[in-house]
C-alpha cells in the first residue's frame, strides 16, 4: 500500500540548464538562492541569462551555510520580501534547496521559522499561507531534495537539525543537469554520493517501505553503488556522473513515498552538535556501525543480500556480505579512514547525541524493523567512533 504524490516536474540529463528559458514561470521576479562559498556560483551567469531570455527578472541571496541555519532562513526570507521576490531558484546543493524551501515558507508567513517546526522545541503551528513557487537547480548529487517536499534547518541556540517541509514545498520545476556536477571535488563526491546512497538504503530496509520505494531504492543503489567510484576518481566523467544523479533523484523519490530510518536522526544530531561534519561524512562514519546492528536483529535479512547483489557482489548470500560491499566502496571513494575524533567528536557526548537524535527527529525511528533503545544508539555510536 501506497500514496503516490510527486507533483515536481523534472529536466533530467546533460545540458538541460539551457532548456529553462522554455519553461512556464510562476513569477516575474526570482530570488535566487546560493551558498556562501563556491557551490553554484560559477553557474549563476548561465542562470540569469536563461531567465532573461524568458523576461524575469533576479535578485541573489548568497548566505547558505553547509548546515543551513534558522537565522540564515529568515534573513533570506526577509530579502525575498523586501526585493518583491514572487518566487525562489534554488541554486545548489542539498543545503541550498532545503533553506530555499524554508525561505518560501517563511516569505509569506509571520513569526520565526521555529513556530512551524513539528518536533524538538519548535512550537508545532501550522502555516497560514501558502509557500513561494520555488524552482531547484542541483548542483550535486546528493540528497533527492529537488523533488521531495523537506528541508532540513539547524538551530544553534538549541543543538537541534530538524526537518520542516509540507505539500506546499515540492519544488514545481526541478534541473537535474549532470554537467553541473563536473566541478564537485572528489571528497565532496564521494560524501554526497553516500548521503544519497543512504536515503535508498535506509528507504530499502524501512518499515515504511512499500512496492514503489522498493523499485526505486534498488534501482538508486545499484545506479549509486556501481559508479560512484568512477564519478569520484573521474569527476569528469559524465555517465558515471548521470548514473549517480539519476540514483540521487530516485532517492528523492523514496523519501516521498516511504521513509528512512534512524540512522539518519543519529546523523543529525552529529552534526546540531558539530556542524563543521558534513552530512554525507557523517554517515559514512555511521554506517558500518549501524547497519551491522540491524543485522545482527535480523529484522530484514534478504534485504541485506539484495541490497550486496545489486551493488556488485552478485553471490552475496548473507546479510554481512552487505557490509563488506559497504567497507569495499568506502576503500573505493578514499573515505575508509574518516573519523569522528577528527571532528572533536567525544565518547562522552554519545548519551547526549541519542537523547537529541531521539527527540529531534522521532518519527525516523517508528520507521525502525527492529526498535533502537537509548543503550543501542549509545552503542552503535560507541562501535562507529574512532
Amino acid at each position: 500500500m501506497f500514496t503516490m504524490y510527486v507533483p515536481t516536474r523534472v529536466l533530467f540529463g546533460a545540458g538541460q540548464l539551457g532548456n529553462l528559458h522554455q519553461q512556464p514561470m510562476p513569477g516575474k521576479k526570482a530570488m535566487i538562492v546560493i551558498s556562501n562559498g563556491k557551490s553554484g556560483r560559477g553557474f549563476l551567469p548561465r542562470l540569469e541569462e536563461q531567465l532573461r531570455q524568458c523576461g524575469v527578472g533576479s535578485a541573489v541571496f548568497d548566505r547558505v551555510e553547509p548546515n543551513p541555519l534558522n537565522t540564515t532562513v529568515e534573513a533570506g526570507a526577509a530579502f525575498a520580501r523586501d526585493q518583491g521576490c514572487q518566487f525562489l531558484i534554488a541554486l545548489g546543493g542539498g543545503s541550498v534547496m532545503d533553506a530555499a524551501k524554508a525561505m518560501a515558507l517563511m516569505a509569506t508567513n509571520p513569526g520565526n521559522l521555529w513556530d512551524y517546526i513539528q518536533a524538538g522545541t519548535g512550537k508545532r503551528k501550522k502555516p497560514q499561507n501558502k509557500a513561494l513557487p520555488l524552482i531547484a537547480i542541483t548542483t550535486t548529487a546528493g540528497t533527492g531534495s529537488e523533488v521531495d517536499s523537506y528541508g532540513v534547518i539547524s538551530n544553534r541556540e538549541t543543538n537541534e537539525k530538524i526537518g520542516v517541509g509540507g505539500k506546499d514545498l515540492f519544488p514545481v520545476l526541478a534541473i537535474v543537469d549532470p554537467e553541473l556536477m563536473l566541478s564537485v571535488p572528489p571528497k565532496l563526491t564521494a560524501y554526497q554520493g553516500w548521503d544519497a546512497l543512504s536515503h535508498s538504503m535506509e528507504g530499502y530496509i524501512s518499515g515504511a517501505g512499500n512496492l514503489m520505494t522498493d523499485l526505486y531504492a534498488l534501482a538508486a543503489i545499484e545506479h549509486i553503488g556501481r559508479n560512484l567510484k568512477t564519478a569520484v576518481r573521474d569527476g569528469k566523467n559524465i555517465e558515471a556522473r548521470e548514473k549517480v544523479a539519476l540514483g540521487n533523484t530516485l532517492s528523492g523519490y523514496v523519501m516521498v513515498i516511504g521513509g528512512l530510518t534512524s540512522q539518519h536522526s543519529m546523523e543529525h544530531a552529529l552534526s546540531a552538535f558539530h556542524p563543521e561534519l558534513a552530512h554525507g561524512a557523517g554517515l559514512i562514519m555511521l554506517s558500518k556501525a549501524y547497519f551491522t546492528h540491524m543485522i545482527h536483529q535480523h529484522a530484514c535479512d534478504e534485504r541485506f543480500i539484495k541490497m550486496a547483489r545489486v551493488m556488485g557482489i552478485e553471490t552475496a548470500s548473507e546479510p554481512m556480505d552487505f557490509i563488506a560491499v559497504l567497507d569495499r566502496l568506502r576503500q573505493d571513494c578514499g573515505v575508509a579512514d574518516l573519523k569522528m575524533s577528527d571532528y572533536s567528536i567525544a565518547p562522552g557526548e554519545f548519551e547526549a547525541l541519542a537523547k537529541n537524535a531521539k527527540e529531534t527527529m522521532p518519527g525516523l525511528f517508528l520507521c525502525d524493523r527492529s526498535k533502537l533503545s537509548m543503550e543501542d544508539c549509545v552503542g552503535i555510536y560507541r562501535n562507529a567512533w574512532q
